[in-house]
């Protein structure tokens, strides 16, 4: 299979970096911090690059774009630790959206296209555990009642994407932040990123799709958010591990670099081989991404257990293998860390994918047939 992109996904690449290069520096990505976590200027940065239009079809004024063209910007957003919820908001938010009636589609996936609409998924409940059809939000005569948690940049979006439970079942809801009884409490995540609770009083709710769908459009759109994730951590990881290699390189201990010493080598080769382990799953992820349901969870749930494995192990060695600097404010290569920590629990830990991938095996091996 060839693996190579093409000349287009190339200078998509190179286009994203130097972006990312010139705006996102270690020291402009701590000011962000500082001030909040979100950054419009930043966002308005990446809608003027085009990448707001990717995921949204040419009818509707985007790209139309596939899933390994969103692959690549996000390992290029992930080498860059740039924090703004860009998977959320230009590739979850039209897979969502495309879903919806014309009208609705008409009218919000232009705005997503130019990047003037910021729209986010706020599924995550506290009781749910990470379980998609367990929804205590309710939606009675198309008003909304309950609390989301996690939602990226909650207090920075425009819309909403909301599960609620129906007379039904689960149906997805599009809310405005202008709506009535809608309130939001921000506050910063482990990696400076931002998040806020979405609380919902009898609050009015556009119906996107119906209960019939509803739990199947939000399972695509989670593991679209599994793929981004997974391509982003690629990203993280391969970037960690050039920090890590140039440490080792400078870093002199009895006259010579630490990175001529045999233990340290072999623990930098298993570090490698982790980070093409998650490369080839975030690979097999997106190329996953247009299967049939059954096909598609299992295989996002496998990349997620991968995943989840391979930040670990990255994170801690690479961390290890700097000393004391590893773990300083001061030094990037703790934001990185950082930033595989929160990845690990989003969208499912690596325990509960496990289950998922355990409850999804159906072959049996030959001498059980």
């Amino acid at each position: 299979m060839n693996f190579d992109f093409s000349d287009d996904q190339t200078s998509l690449r190179d286009a994203v970096r130097r972006f990312v290069d010139k705006e996102y520096s270690f020291d402009q990505r701590r000011q962000i911090v500082t001030a909040g976590g979100f950054s419009r200027a930043v966002w308005d940065g990446l809608a003027g690059l085009g990448l707001s239009a990717l995921a949204v079809s040419d009818t509707h004024g985007g790209l139309g774009f596939g899933p390994v063209e969103a692959m690549v910007v996000m390992e290029e957003l992930g080498r860059g630790l740039v924090m703004e919820p860009y998977a959320q908001a230009a590739l979850v938010a039209p897979a969502v959206l495309s879903q919806a009636p014309d009208a609705v589609q008409a009218d919000w996936l232009p705005r997503i296209a130019s990047g003037d609409a910021l729209v986010v998924l706020a599924h995550q409940e506290r009781r749910a555990r990470y379980q998609l059809n367990l929804c205590d939000t309710r939606a009675t005569d198309g008003r909304l009642t309950g609390l989301k948690s996690l939602v990226p940049a909650g207090d920075q979006a425009d819309a909403f994407i909301v599960p609620a439970q129906d007379a039904e079942g689960l149906a997805l809801y599009l809310v405005t932040k202008d709506a009535e009884g809608l309130s939001l409490r921000p506050y910063a995540l482990h990696d400076g990123s931002r998040a806020a609770e979405l609380t919902l009083s009898h609050t009015p709710a556009l119906r996107l799709v119906a209960a019939d769908r509803g739990l199947e459009v939000l399972e695509l759109a989670i593991d679209v958010a599994i793929a981004a994730q997974a391509a982003e951590a690629v990203g993280v990881m391969d970037r960690f591990v050039t920090l890590t290699a140039d440490y080792l390189n400078t870093r002199n201990q009895f006259g010579v670099p630490i990175a001529s010493f045999q233990a340290l080598r072999h623990r930098m080769a298993d570090v490698k081989m982790q980070l093409e382990l998650a490369r080839s799953m975030s690979y097999f992820a997106t190329l996953k991404l247009n299967e049939p349901s059954a096909a598609r969870r299992r295989a996002l749930s496998q990349t997620k257990v991968q995943l989840g494995q391979s930040m670990r192990f990255v994170g801690q060695q690479c961390v290890q293998l700097h000393g004391g600097i590893g773990v300083t404010d001061e030094y990037v290569g703790s934001h990185y860390f950082k930033r595989l920590t929160v990845m690990e629990m989003q969208f499912g830990d690596s325990l509960h994918h496990l289950g998922e991938v355990s409850a999804r095996m159906q072959d049996q091996a030959g001498v059980f047939v």
